[in-house]
């Protein structure tokens, strides 16, 4: 289930990661280097401040894999 939120500034936001982004924005008084240089730590959004999670492994596909994925989506795409 996605919600679109809106913080106080209007700009509506629909992603999780766009909104901890936001937030440490917000924290740091939209000054992008001190969101970069950042030292509390023990803030739960501390790992997430960049808007990406670093918990999400890279996928090693070979050939073959991307093949069979790319087909898969073409399928999808064709039943719309």
């Amino acid at each position: 289930m996605k919600a679109n939120l809106e913080n106080y500034t209007g700009k509506i936001i629909e992603k999780p990661l766009e909104a901890i982004k936001e937030k440490c924005l917000d924290c740091s008084v939209y000054d992008e280097v001190e969101v970069k240089l950042c030292s509390c730590t023990g803030c739960s959004l501390w790992p997430f401040r960049f808007g990406t999670n670093p918990y999400h492994k890279k996928r090693n596909l070979t050939d073959d894999q991307r093949k069979a994925a790319a087909e898969r989506i073409n399928n999808v795409r064709k039943k719309r």
